[in-house]
């Protein structure tokens, strides 16, 4: 199986809720590296599992809506902590609904929320991908 990543950082802010996690309950900052990770078994017509320029791009575009933003005031967490398995979550989600390469039999956000700390979540896609 063939897979392609891609990687960047930002920084955000959140404040979780619903228990007692000492400073981490009052608004702070993040250095969040998110490693996009695409694969498949079968590449295309020219030789790529998926465009890596349009990968960087989407990775850009997505970045850009929570870089220096408090995660808690965003309508995909309403409702939510705003831990890293939830973000992570919420990227992966966010990719896979933009990503149309049809050969990806599964997409997986690997979010560092600090050197010693990372979630992920991972989404198969439909099996008739080849």
């Amino acid at each position: 199986m063939y897979t392609l990543a891609v990687k960047r950082d930002f920084i955000a802010r959140h404040a979780l809720i619903g228990g007692n996690w000492g400073p981490e309950n009052l608004p702070n900052s993040h250095h969040y590296v998110l490693e996009l990770h695409l694969s498949g078994n079968s590449l295309d017509q020219y030789g790529y599992l998926a465009d890596i320029i349009q990968i960087e791009r989407l990775l850009e575009e997505t970045i850009a809506r929570y870089r220096e933003r408090m995660l808690n005031d965003l309508p995909e967490f309403e409702g939510l902590n705003p831990s890293l398995e939830h973000f992570a979550r919420i990227l992966a989600h966010t990719f896979n609904e933009r990503i149309d390469a049809q050969n990806l039999l599964t997409l997986k956000v690997v979010l560092w929320e600090h050197e010693s700390a990372w979630a992920s979540y991972e989404i198969a896609r439909p099996s008739d991908a080849s």
